[in-house]
């Protein structure tokens, strides 16, 4: 593990088996987290390929200036990082606001990634619920931003969600800097560029080329972005039952899935270099 100083912030990371010879693994978490999120993911995810979870800016061990929250900032932190460490390819695996950022990453940096994997993603967003994100914006901006926060994560759980997740996050929420949580938010969804709220999500999501898996718990959502898709080898998976957080309050059906769709994508490109 170590702290990368990259100019204007310093992100921490962990880098495990560097010897890794498969494509490596970029870890991105989700909103008000850090990279302990992949706590239960990183000891089977590293056993034959190198995975780096880094901690975004203002999250986590990482530094936190006075300004730059924006997906788009957090984006080019990481592709620094992976430019630091030598990485020309990754899979890419994001959670919530992870899922914009490594997204954004296929987009404008195309040749960086060769697949993405994108849990309860926090874009396209629509109806009622795209509605009320401009008045979420403003009590974060405006009140007691720590509170807003632990309340507004209320709706990433169910009655099957491990009691623990509540209150681990919750303690999470309520350690991130006010002015984090507000602009990061407000930049996913409320901002000129935005990305979260439909139809900019649509518009955006199209242009990705490479492979995507995607996890949601509304089976609509994902089949609307099975529409996106243009690789072949995409797929959207709906887990009904699940919150937020599929992949932290069921660890080992995540792990299996993305095993098995990642053994899929290398059996092609063997078989792709044995045509060529």
């Amino acid at each position: 593990m170590a702290f990368a100083d990259l100019g204007d912030v310093r992100l921490f990371y962990t880098d495990d088996d560097p010897s890794g010879t498969a494509t490596p693994l970029l870890l991105v978490h989700g909103w008000g987290a850090d990279g302990h999120e992949w706590s239960w993911h990183i000891p089977q995810l590293s056993a034959d390929r190198r995975v780096i979870a880094p901690d975004l800016r203002g999250h986590g061990y990482s530094s936190a200036p006075a300004s730059g929250f924006h997906p788009r900032d957090m984006t080019e932190d990481l592709l620094r990082l992976l430019d630091r460490l030598g990485i020309d390819e990754v899979i890419a695996i994001g959670h919530s606001m992870g899922a914009q950022i490594v997204s954004i990453l296929a987009v404008e940096h195309p040749a960086r990634v060769r697949a993405l994997v994108c849990v309860e993603p926090g874009y396209g967003f629509d109806g009622a619920v795209a509605a009320g994100l401009p008045e979420m914006a403003r009590r974060l901006e405006e009140g007691d931003t720590g509170a807003v926060a632990v309340w507004m994560d209320e709706w990433s759980y169910t009655p099957a969600s491990p009691p623990m997740l509540r209150h681990w996050h919750a303690r999470r929420l309520l350690a991130m800097r006010p002015h984090v949580l507000a602009e990061s938010f407000a930049a996913m969804f409320t901002g000129p560029d935005q990305i979260g709220v439909r139809p900019a999500t649509d518009a955006y999501l199209a242009r990705r080329a490479c492979p995507v898996l995607s996890l949601w718990s509304d089976p609509d959502r994902g089949a609307w972005e099975q529409e996106l898709f243009k690789d072949p080898a995409s797929a959207a998976i709906a887990w009904p039952g699940s919150g937020h957080r599929p992949h932290e309050e069921r660890p080992a059906e995540f792990l299996l899935v993305v095993a098995r769709w990642l053994a899929k994508l290398e059996a092609q490109d063997r078989r792709r270099g044995h045509q060529q």
